[in-house]
């Protein structure tokens, strides 16, 4: 167990009443370290230190080239560090070591993009009527706090921190509760590229934590991936002062299989966009709406499948499935695995799994379920773990119908080798992401967001930039003549 503490205005403290909470491994249920519990008054201290950089400090004045090198040291610092993040990550999350790679991997690009964009953030000049230059002006929108949720610790950080340092502004980020490790060892980099005091703040604590940064009044934005449920706190609470706020929050992402798809690559594409981060993720293809013609050939092909699915540590490469990431979560799981089986019919799995020589571990069965009405919980909810729901449909029609009855639009899967019928459907979708003949691919040079309750806002890309920056207008009159009104 290693203890550590917060990051605050270019030094470590811990909470200022000397609260601690433990974080676990949830392989094996060790504790692995203890950080702070961040107070109201520790949360106000980061703010305070986030208002001067921006008001006061160098930062406001810093080049975009600076702010692009800036960026660029990070990244590398990221790289040269990439196999212990990744070994932490894992350690925290449970995440299969070679996706936690993967995630290093892009972290690092996260920032790379964001280093070469940063000199690139443009105005406008408007041609007006009048003898007048009309310019429009893009400026940091000012202290932003972050609030990141735990199954891509260090990849949310990222998309985060890395946009809001480009578009110039300050932060304080609170990491979830459960995985705060990668977010404190990469604040180690943050002095030695070059960031002033306070531009970047990191506050560890509960869902407290997070409240207290939304509702104060020196914050100018709020950015939060994580529950539709929380996200919905954080819009009434970011209301009373008319924030700015940016939600990601998730869904219950339909996955199209029409009978004309390569068989093979639709039926990996259904377990992998599943079942990869033990289901734990957002845009997670949890219901797999499948054609008649070939519905029972697909549901067999999954079975036998996923029944090869490896379960174990994270660390050890062979792992295809990690443990979920805690107790609370483990239970939710388990609950809706329960629910299942009343409302549908069980394929496979439906119920925790033991793990030879983890029995603490938090792990559960790879689990699908078959004739899965769309009015169904478990094909409403989102369950947030390895829980499919295959449904079943007659036409391009019913498939679209049953992919939209739907309270979420983060995003979809079409597989098909029918290349009007694939963008007939994309057209129809009410999905922010739709995949042709691919599940989850997801690039930094994109824009990542959804429709209805899957949030609000866009990340990555120029679009990630964009919920950084104000607009301001100025106008500049090229007369002589006076308004002479009076």
């Amino acid at each position: 167990m290693s203890p550590t503490k917060m990051w605050i205005d270019n030094a470590w403290v811990d909470a200022s009443d000397g609260g601690t909470r433990e974080v676990i491994n949830p392989a094996d249920g060790t504790v692995i370290a203890r950080v702070p519990e961040a107070t109201a008054a520790d949360v106000s201290r980061a703010i305070a230190a986030a208002r001067r950089a921006f008001d006061e400090g160098p930062w406001p004045r810093m080049a975009a080239r600076d702010r692009g090198t800036l960026l660029f040291r990070v990244a590398e610092a990221i790289r040269a560090r990439s196999a212990e993040l990744a070994e932490t990550e894992t350690r925290n999350m449970g995440k299969p070591i070679v996706e936690a790679e993967f995630d290093v991997a892009d972290t690092a690009t996260c920032f790379e993009y964001y280093g070469g964009l940063a000199t690139k953030i443009h105005g406008d000049v408007i041609p007006v009527p009048d003898n007048a230059m009309s310019l429009a002006l893009r400026e940091p929108i000012g202290v932003c706090g972050q609030i990141i949720p735990w199954n891509y610790p260090l990849l949310m950080a990222a998309w985060k921190l890395a946009p809001a340092i480009c578009a110039g502004c300050t932060m304080v980020l609170k990491p979830a509760e459960q995985t705060p490790l990668t977010i404190l060892e990469l604040a180690k980099h943050f002095e030695a590229a070059g960031l002033p005091p306070g531009v970047v703040n990191v506050v560890t604590g509960q869902g407290e934590t997070g409240a207290a940064l939304v509702a104060h009044t020196d914050v100018d934005k709020i950015a939060f991936t994580g529950s539709a449920e929380v996200g919905k706190h954080i819009m009434r609470s970011a209301a009373n002062t008319l924030k700015k706020i940016s939600l990601e929050l998730g869904g219950k992402s339909p996955n199209i299989l029409f009978a004309d798809a390569d068989f093979e690559a639709s039926v990996d594409g259904a377990l992998f966009g599943l079942f990869f981060n033990q289901g734990e993720v957002c845009s997670a293809g949890s219901r797999i709406l499948v054609e008649r013609s070939i519905y029972k050939r697909v549901l067999d092909a999954m079975v036998e499948k996923a029944k090869t699915i490896t379960l174990g540590n994270g660390l050890e490469r062979t792992t295809k499935m990690g443990p979920l990431v805690s107790h609370e979560h483990l239970d939710r799981v388990v609950g809706y695995q329960e629910v299942g089986k009343r409302e549908a019919k069980l394929a496979l799995g439906g119920g925790r799994a033991t793990v030879s020589g983890l029995a603490n571990g938090l792990f559960v069965e790879p689990t699908i379920f078959y004739d899965v009405d769309n009015s169904a919980r478990i094909a409403r909810e989102e369950i947030f773990g390895p829980v499919a729901a295959v449904i079943p449909f007659d036409d391009e029609a019913d498939a679209i119908r049953i992919a939209n009855d739907s309270h979420y639009g983060l995003a979809a899967a079409v597989w098909t080798r029918d290349i009007f019928r694939a963008m007939r459907t994309v057209k129809q979708l009410r999905a922010g992401i739709v995949w042709v003949n691919h599940m989850q691919p997801t690039y930094v040079e994109a824009p990542w967001g959804g429709y209805k309750q899957s949030g609000i806002g866009r990340e990555l890309g120029r679009w990630g930039v964009e919920e950084y920056l104000h607009v301001k207008q100025v106008h500049i009159n090229l007369s002589e003549q006076r308004i002479g009104w009076y």
